[in-house]
């Protein structure tokens, strides 16, 4: 389950140059075969003139991010730098290019390569130096693709998992947010055999407190939280199961006990549309698709990624590479748009 690493936060404070600095927002646009550096560069653009506060720093192959830029947002200006501590002037963008050794005259768009992966993966390496080195408050990220980190030989072929280990942090949180809508995934990528099997009210409880403190980290003073039930009607006293009466009630009751203000079990058809409506400020779902369902039916093209827990926020796009639409100016920018915007109002 996910345990939050002591210590870790996103909120500006004396170490990090006080709450009046520009904030300092980091992008990774993803696997250069696939939408991301498209998506990255007219987002960008499109929202430009919300980010004249902020310091943007692209981390991108140079030549790549150039073509993009002059396909899509030609008058987006971007100036690059060798190293972030060089990006001071607020509204600027600013490019940093992890990867000097990029062959772009073997890259392919729309196709798995190595080098497109090594060239993402090092990208998100120097963004992880860099906010440890006090120099990036956020960081957005666009699609990768798994086949192609397993063809790099990387062995961490998410961004969580990057942003985990370079961090030391292990398991942080995951929460979708879908406008109004805040998801908290008490397991993800296992079967449905497997997630039923991994509920237990110890780590329920430890997950519970660690979404509480997230919440609160993210600027609300007392979080009022749902619990998803696992069965129809959460079991209905038991008549479709007993996992609400041994597991989930006790270990909502627990926390309650434990200052945490989250209800019993509540039926997965109502407690998600409830907490849209803003009965809940989020909600904790017990598997991948209990909530991914939810939130992508809420709207698709509005929900994104958050990962709690580092010492910085992360915000990134829902989607995948697309790479049968790659460069080809088709894809949509809602969702790369919509998570630089919510990453600028949670750290402002």
């Amino acid at each position: 389950m996910s345990i939050f690493c002591p210590g870790t936060t996103f909120e500006s404070d004396s170490s990090s140059g006080g709450m009046g600095r520009a904030k300092r927002i980091a992008i990774a646009p993803g696997d250069p075969a696939g939408i991301g550096y498209e998506i990255s560069v007219q987002a960008l653009w499109e929202i430009r003139d919300s980010l004249k506060d902020c310091i943007i720093i692209i981390y991108a192959q140079h030549t790549l991010w150039k073509r993009a830029e002059s396909m899509y947002a030609p008058q987006l200006g971007t100036i690059r730098v060798l190293s972030a501590d060089q990006a001071v002037e607020p509204g600027m963008f600013y490019l940093i290019d992890p990867d000097t050794y990029f062959d772009t005259i073997q890259f392919k768009p729309g196709v798995i390569q190595a080098q497109n992966a090594r060239c993402a993966y090092k990208g998100l390496m120097q963004i992880i130096s860099d906010v440890q080195a006090d120099l990036i408050d956020g960081i957005c990220t666009g699609p990768i693709h798994k086949g192609a980190m397993r063809l790099a030989g990387i062995d961490e072929i998410g961004h969580t998992e990057m942003l985990a280990k370079g961090f030391e942090c292990e398991n942080p949180l995951t929460m979708f947010q879908t406008r109004e809508l805040r998801i908290f995934f008490y397991s993800r990528h296992l079967s449905l055999r497997e997630a039923i099997d991994a509920l237990n009210i110890d780590d329920l409880v430890e997950f519970g407190l660690q979404m509480d403190g997230q919440m609160r980290r993210l600027g609300f003073t007392n979080p009022h939280l749902a619990m998803a039930a696992l069965n129809p009607h959460a079991s209905d006293g038991g008549q479709f199961g007993t996992e609400e009466r041994e597991i989930l009630l006790p270990a909502s009751s627990l926390l309650r006990a434990r200052g945490v203000d989250i209800s019993d079990p509540i039926g997965a058809d109502s407690v998600f549309a409830q907490a849209s409506q803003g009965r809940y400020d989020a909600v904790l779902s017990l598997y991948h698709d209990q909530g991914h369902i939810a939130a992508k039916t809420y709207d698709f093209e509005r929900t994104i990624s958050m990962t709690l827990g580092l010492p910085c926020l992360r915000t990134s796009v829902d989607h995948g590479t697309a790479f049968d639409i790659a460069w080809q100016g088709l894809a949509q920018t809602i969702s790369m748009r919509t998570a630089i915007e919510t990453m600028l109002d949670y750290l402002r």
